[in-house]
């Protein structure tokens, strides 16, 4: 099947002719392609509200796909608009209809994305081909994807405050299959904190529908126990709770606060070199060049950078965000 200029696809359905003896259907999924020798394309959805059916993400065990047999739902290539939608890519996973065989191309990369290398590397992360314009491409391809990042894999994402880390880090998961959202900060109450609450909500209105959030400071466990894809939103958060939880923040702590608090942390620690999963944890940059004027505030400044660099020590990447931009730091 070669996907050229006598072969055009849109949402609604095929412009151009297409090839002789060559199936096309519409889809729940998008648009598929069939060719006399079995070769299977889809163009697939990617208009708001497009979603590949599917049971909840909850009621899937890890590593499991909606569908029981790969074989009938699986197709060769996959173009997505990863531009508009590229979580699509994750729900085609999940689905089954995007297996281990399948190359998933990536269009899109217009003015919605900064520049083109930035398109391909959010490709790369995707396991996605990024094609230029104008590329003819076969169906199955001559030229295969790089293999996206999986577990066991750590990568730590650090930056200031609203620097836009949380979103990279969201971004590099959006086509993984299953995702467990650990979220370590407080339990959103909008009686008592009705902007912590609403900042929470926004939090979870742009993840994935299928993603799954537990609220939870104990990330030892879970990253020991999880598989499949793990982000955690942050390593600030949830040193705060720990050094709350020892009494570390009273003016006269308990004896044994900092044996609690470092028990904790080599806890963790441990279970990140060890964890069959593929991590992405948000961390905090603080103190960058300011004292804080507090007691509390200093502690926290110096535990949570000797945090940073002891997880940074024990991940495969390490990328700082600012101003929305993305530098690699290992």
């Amino acid at each position: 099947m070669t996907v050229d200029d006598r072969f055009r696809l849109r949402e609604s359905g095929t412009v151009g002719p297409v090839p002789p003896d060559y199936t096309v259907t519409s889809t729940p999924e998008g648009i598929r392609v069939e060719a006399p020798d079995g070769g299977r394309l889809l163009y697939a959805r990617s208009g708001p509200g497009a979603q590949p059916g599917g049971p909840p993400a909850e009621e899937l065990p890890d590593g499991a796909s909606a569908y029981t047999s790969a074989s009938e739902n699986q197709v060769d290539m996959v173009i997505v608009d990863a531009a508009l939608r590229p979580e699509v890519i994750g729900e085609l996973r999940r689905s089954g209809v995007i297996g281990v065989t399948t190359a998933v191309v990536a269009v899109g990369g217009d003015h919605r994305i900064r520049s083109p290398r930035e398109f391909v590397r959010r490709a790369r992360l995707w396991g996605a081909l990024a094609p230029t314009d104008g590329t003819t491409m076969t169906c199955p391809p001559s030229v295969w994807p790089e293999s996206r990042p999986r577990g066991p894999h750590r990568t730590l994402v650090t930056g200031g405050a609203r620097s836009g880390k949380s979103t990279e880090a969201e971004l590099r998961l959006l086509a993984e299959p299953k995702v467990v959202y650990a979220a370590t900060g407080p339990i959103p109450d909008d009686a008592t904190d009705p902007e912590w609450a609403e900042r929470i909500a926004l939090h979870i209105g742009r993840r994935p529908w299928w993603w799954r959030t537990e609220q939870t400071t104990e990330l030892a466990g879970l990253l020991r126990e999880r598989r499949g894809a793990v982000l955690v939103d942050c390593l600030g958060t949830w040193l705060t709770a720990v050094m709350d939880r020892s009494g570390l923040w009273e003016e006269e702590p308990p004896p044994d606060a900092e044996a609690h608090v470092d028990a904790a942390i080599e806890e963790l620690l441990e279970a990140w070199r060890s964890t069959p999963a593929y991590v992405v944890a948000v961390t905090n940059e603080v103190g960058s060049g300011v004292v804080p004027a507090t007691r509390a505030g200093r502690l926290f400044r110096d535990r949570l950078g000797l945090l940073n660099q002891r997880v940074g020590a024990e991940s495969e990447e390490v990328v700082l965000v600012t101003a929305g931009r993305v530098v690699e730091l290992r």
